[in-house]
């Protein structure tokens, strides 16, 4: 049931701020604590696996990566059923405490010497953990984040989304090139790249703090109001569950799909596995190819309120165009030209470029999903298919590169980037602009 009741008067613009910016620093915290795992995996690799060559290590290591992201579907049934019934904040704050306890396990687990099988046993029951947590994270802050904002600004504030999740890699490489700094790459190998995680489990504390302070949506305070009045007029007949409700809008789930398809392999290949691809492929060293990393990741920061505020004046659907004909076009050169980059500023030039493409995804594809949903199951609808897309497809995209470098077939792997891109372009050309369509243009935030 969609409710159109007006929102609570007195809602101001401060507030909605003060409680986006409670819900984005959250969001930022979870994600450092994810990408620090992707960061720091050059160095911590031999500590978990047998010893073996750089290649075979690192694939084990991705390995485990993607088994992170299996749990990410879990997470988004689990969380975006407790959001749709417990309340965004309630979801968010279980979703922290989660990161919390698996980042905590990898800073303290001991090497495969000390523990022998076990430790990496360890290694995939703490991504596990973190899985289980960004995979409820994703769907209920795209939600909270879109529903706190107001319709004129809706694309712009939900862009803090991928602001704050770029933060987290962003923090993520900063706290490796200062530990680069600081440490010696034996010491790093040794016990230093514990230091990471050990920060993130304390970072999830404060973050679980921040989101104490946050409101709860005016969109959800209203479903329940609704809901709870409907049970107070007398007996009502069995209500079906969420998922069984979901099911009732397979163009949307199918929607959010196609469109995540492309757009979350473009974005884990120009991101966590570029800074191993200018190490392994391009033959960078690390502390160049985490430079690298950290400036491009820099600039498609700051791209994505703007982006999300050209949403609101244009559309969802031209952005959206912009990055499905860009990475259909431009994957294959630009990762070609990249392998092949002679200089540590010829690598950042084509990484910019590819991000900037990229950044038509990343900057709105919260939102559009939101604006495919009505209230009751706003953070489901958004989470579990969203997390499924990407349980398949990104959180393999590493594997199926250094797996294709490893066969001796690497440009193989650029063209599954363009055909998982070339296929979202069909869905974004066929879909409906959601900045005019969307549900929640019903519901007066």
């Amino acid at each position: 049931m969609q409710t159109t009741t007006s929102a609570p008067a007195g809602r101001s613009m401060a507030s909605r701020i003060r409680s986006i910016f409670s819900g984005s620093v959250g969001n930022l915290v979870e994600w450092y604590d994810w990408y620090v795992y992707s960061a720091f995996a050059l160095y911590f690799a031999p500590s978990f696996f047998p010893e073996g060559n750089q290649t075979a290590q690192l694939l084990n290591s991705a390995a485990i990566f993607a088994v992170g992201f299996l749990m990410r579907p879990l997470g988004g049934w689990l969380m975006g059923l407790y959001a749709d019934r417990a309340g965004r904040k309630a979801a968010l704050l279980a979703s922290v405490l989660l990161m919390c306890g698996g980042s905590l396990l990898i800073a303290v687990t001991p090497t495969y010497r000390q523990i022998g099988v076990a430790a990496p046993v360890l290694l995939v029951l703490a991504r596990l953990l973190q899985g289980l947590s960004v995979g409820g994270e994703y769907g209920t802050s795209a939600t909270y984040l879109s529903e706190m904002a107001d319709q004129r600004n809706r694309g712009f504030f939900s862009s803090f989304q991928y602001v704050t999740l770029i933060a987290g890699q962003l923090l993520a490489l900063l706290v490796q090139i200062g530990l680069q700094q600081l440490l010696t790459p034996a010491e790093l190998q040794a016990w230093g790249w514990r230091v990471p995680f050990a920060i993130g489990a304390g970072a999830a504390l404060v973050a679980l703090y921040l989101r104490r302070t946050m409101e709860e949506t005016d969109a959800f305070t209203r479903q329940t109001a609704a809901e709870a009045k409907t049970e107070a007029s007398g007996p009502q007949p069995a209500q079906p569950g969420k998922l069984t409700v979901l099911l009732r809008y397979p163009r949307e789930v199918l929607t959010v799909v196609g469109l995540t398809l492309g757009g979350t392999v473009v974005f884990y290949t120009f991101t966590t596995y570029t800074q191993k691809f200018l190490v392994n492929t391009a033959g960078f060293s690390k502390d160049q190819a985490t430079l690298v990393s950290f400036g491009a990741l820099g600039m498609a920061m700051l791209l994505q309120p703007l982006l999300g505020a050209l949403s609101d004046r244009v559309g969802r659907r031209p952005v959206l165009l912009f990055f499905g004909i860009g990475a259909t076009l431009g994957t294959v050169p630009l990762m070609t030209w990249l392998g092949q980059a002679s200089s540590p500023g010829a690598a950042f030039g084509l990484l910019v470029v590819a991000l900037v493409i990229v950044s038509g995804y990343t900057s709105i594809n919260a939102v559009v999903k939101a604006e495919l949903f009505p209230t009751e199951i706003r953070a489901l609808g958004v989470g579990l298919p969203y997390a499924l897309t990407v349980a398949i497809f990104g959180g393999s995209a590493e594997y199926v590169a250094l797996l294709a470098k490893s066969k001796g077939v690497e440009s193989w792997f650029y063209w599954y980037v363009t055909a998982c891109a070339a296929i979202s372009l069909v869905v974004y050309l066929r879909m409906a602009d959601t900045r005019d369509t969307s549900r929640m243009n019903n519901e007066e935030q």
